[in-house]
């Protein structure tokens, strides 16, 4: 059987990358193997100290896809799970956001289709400074809008996490077993797992949701 893959999606500093960690290794401790893909854009300003120009955007998300690809089809150390810090879609929402650019969008959103979960996170953590990555608090908004509109008008479903600390990977495990529960009873829809707050599409309605 395949690699199943969780894919975190967001805004900046809203715990993607701590998230995934955390979410990799209560899998591992559930008895799963499972391979982390890292973010590619980190990478890549890691190496060159700048922000990728326009014409770089579409390579920075092919080698995001490929990465996830290649653990989810490993032969020599076959995985359970891949938990991947962001998709291609990510670039190219930001491509829209920083250039205008909105070529990059077919091919990401169908990557993104191999995707069995895909984690949307919610807007609840305080905005911290990271470098080069991030451009203020003020784009997290736009940023949540367009990925938003991207997932829903492509048909993808996407469950929110929220919460601070513990509960913020409570969530993310809920949304995990709820999506395996799915996956027993019914063939995988295209599109993976789909959470009625993805269909609703309000940050504030889920906010207030799961915050009781």
């Amino acid at each position: 059987m395949a690699a199943r893959i969780i894919a975190l999606v967001g805004a900046e500093s809203t715990g993607k990358s701590t998230l995934a960690r955390q979410l990799a290794d209560a899998l591992r401790a559930d008895g799963l193997v499972v391979a982390e893909i890292d973010e590619t854009l980190r990478t890549f300003c890691d190496a060159r100290g700048r922000t990728p120009r326009q014409d770089e955007q579409a390579a920075i998300a092919a080698e995001q896809t490929r990465r996830i690809a290649a653990a989810r089809d490993a032969r020599l150390l076959p995985v359970d799970v891949v938990v991947a810090d962001t998709t291609a879609i990510m670039t190219a929402v930001y491509s829209e956001l920083v250039f205008g650019d909105t070529t990059l969008y077919p091919q990401a959103l169908a990557d993104h289709r191999q995707a069995d979960l895909t984690l949307l996170m919610a807007l609840d953590l305080p905005w911290v400074a990271d470098g080069l990555q991030r451009d203020g608090p003020q784009v997290q908004q736009p940023v949540d809008a367009l990925l938003r509109g991207a997932l829903l008008g492509a048909g993808i479903g996407f469950s929110v996490v929220s919460g601070q600390g513990p509960q913020r990977l409570a969530n993310a495990r809920a949304a995990w077993a709820a999506a395996q529960r799915q996956t027993s009873a019914q063939p995988r829809a295209s599109g993976g797992w789909r959470h009625h707050c993805g269909r609703c599409g309000d940050p504030f309605c889920e906010q207030h949701l799961f915050s009781r």
